[in-house]
């Protein structure tokens, strides 16, 4: 029986973060750590860029808050990036050491792509963040891909009530939803590949087969905080909860509807 939650790839992992802070926002930070410790935990957390400069000024004002490292990287020649050099140069080096799990590399730049695959082939986890315009190839080259734009909102909320959590607002309606041709068949060929005779798949296994064929896939791209929020709106789907023993936690199977029982 799985128990594993919606989407996981892992839990308690250690974890080497490297921020790229020309190609990232200081104003992700909060949400970026807080989205990073769902996944394990960071026991590196670097960040490069040429400190001299006063484009990176934001950026040092809050590095001592997080005990994020700043490494410093000079700009030799105009033209050239030297700091995604050092970036790649540190993560082959930690790479090398065989106590990490994975590495979460935050940059819009498509540069990494060939780091992540190459730390991929390695067999550690690649969980990439930046912003939507990112490069498909550097999206791709990740077991898992989260746009920045989905943290900064969920910091805004976080600062507009303090001390209560940060709630995803839907974007899409039902109807909107079951429009999205894409989004639809991605759901039902996830379903189509992990379900048993009766059509039934455990939603963690359809999570984990949408993240295998679209990295940067996220509920909350469309306002849901959660893979079940999305699938039970788009009215699409049966979803099926059982308990599991004496334990509060529960395993959620859906299957796609036959269109007499569609509604909405």
């Amino acid at each position: 029986m799985n128990t594993s939650p919606e989407i996981a790839i892992g839990a308690q992992k250690k974890l080497a973060v490297l921020i790229d802070a020309d190609n990232a926002q200081p104003g992700i930070i909060g949400g970026l750590l807080d989205e990073i410790a769902t996944y394990g935990i960071a026991s590196v957390k670097r960040i490069y860029g040429n400190w001299t400069s006063p484009n990176l000024q934001p950026w040092k004002e809050i590095l001592l808050n997080f005990s994020i490292q700043p490494m410093q990287q000079f700009n030799y020649t105009t033209g050239k990036n030297a700091t995604d050099s050092a970036l790649i140069i540190d993560a082959m080096d930690l790479l090398y050491t065989g106590k990490f799990d994975g590495f979460c590399i935050i940059s819009s730049d498509s540069d990494f792509t060939r780091l992540a695959s190459r730390i991929r082939e390695s067999g550690l986890t690649v969980y990439g963040f930046g912003e939507k315009k990112t490069p498909k190839p550097f999206v791709q080259a990740c077991d898992k891909f989260i746009y920045t734009e989905i943290l900064r909102k969920a910091e805004a909320n976080t600062e507009q009530k303090a001390g209560t959590p940060a709630v995803a607002r839907p974007t899409e309606t039902p109807k909107q939803l079951r429009e999205d041709k894409g989004l639809i068949n991605l759901l039902k060929s996830a379903v189509d590949g992990c379900s048993d005779e009766d059509g039934w798949a455990y939603l963690a296994d359809v999570g984990n087969n949408i993240l295998n064929k679209k990295p940067d896939f996220d509920p909350r791209n469309y306002g849901y905080k959660k893979l079940k929020d999305l699938v039970e709106e788009t009215k699409l789907f049966d979803i099926h909860e059982s308990s599991i023993g004496d334990s509060p936690a529960k395993t959620i199977q859906i299957r796609y509807k036959k269109a007499g029982r569609r509604k909405g």
